[in-house]
C-alpha cells in the first residue's frame, strides 16, 4: 500500500492546478505561493520515496512527468495570461512540452514505450521552472519588484527549456532511427 504514495502525490499535484490557476486569476498571490509551492514539493517528495524506498512503478514513470508539466504549463500561461511573465518564455516553455510529449507519443505509436530517464539538463530545467515561477509568485505576494533577480532566473529557464528540448529530440530521433534500423534489419 505504502509503494502507491509517490502515485498519490502526482495525482494530487494533478488535483492542485485548477486550485493554483483559480488563486492567480482572482489575484490571491499568498494562498496561490502556499499551495503552488506545496505542490512543486510534492514534486521532490514523490521522487525521493520513489527512490529511496524502491516505490517505483510504470504508471509513476508516466505520472510524474505528466504532473509537472500540467502544472507548470497551467502557472505559466495563467501568470502570461495576467501579463506577469513574458509570453515569449511561457510559449517556449509550453512548446518544449508539446513538443516532447508528442514525440513520446509518436515515438510510442511506431516503436512502443520510450524507455528512457529524465535527463540532468531536464531536471535542471524543471528545478529553473519552478524556482522562477515560484519567485514571479513570491513577488507578487511581498509587492516586491524583484526584475533584476526575476530577469535573471527567466534568462536561465529560456537556456534549459531550449537545451532540455533540443536534447529530447536529439535523443529519441536517435532512438527512433536505431529502432527502425533495428526493425529493418530483422525483416
Amino acid at each position: 500500500m505504502m509503494r502507491h504514495i509517490p502515485n498519490a502525490l502526482c495525482v494530487f499535484r494533478m488535483l492542485l492546478v485548477a486550485p493554483v490557476a483559480w488563486l492567480l486569476a482572482e489575484g490571491r498571490y499568498w494562498e496561490t505561493l502556499w499551495v503552488f509551492g506545496f505542490a512543486a514539493f510534492t514534486d521532490g517528495l514523490d521522487g525521493f520515496l520513489a527512490k529511496k524506498c524502491g516505490w517505483t512503478s510504470e504508471l509513476g514513470k508516466i505520472l510524474d512527468p505528466l504532473a509537472d508539466k500540467i502544472l507548470l504549463v497551467s502557472v505559466f500561461i495563467t501568470l502570461a495570461v495576467l501579463g506577469f511573465v513574458p509570453v515569449w518564455l511561457a510559449v517556449t516553455a509550453v512548446l518544449r512540452d508539446v513538443t516532447i510529449t508528442a514525440g513520446a507519443i509518436a515515438y510510442n505509436a511506431l516503436y512502443g514505450y520510450p524507455n528512457g530517464r529524465p535527463t540532468l539538463i531536464s531536471k535542471l530545467n524543471t528545478l529553473a521552472q519552478i524556482v522562477y515561477l515560484l519567485s514571479v509568485v513570491a513577488a507578487l505576494a511581498l509587492n516586491k519588484s524583484w526584475e533584476m533577480p526575476l530577469n535573471t532566473l527567466g534568462a536561465l529557464v529560456f537556456v534549459t527549456t531550449v537545451i532540455s528540448g533540443l536534447d529530447y529530440v536529439i535523443t529519441y530521433t536517435r532512438k527512433a532511427v536505431a529502432a527502425s534500423r533495428q526493425r529493418r534489419g530483422m525483416a
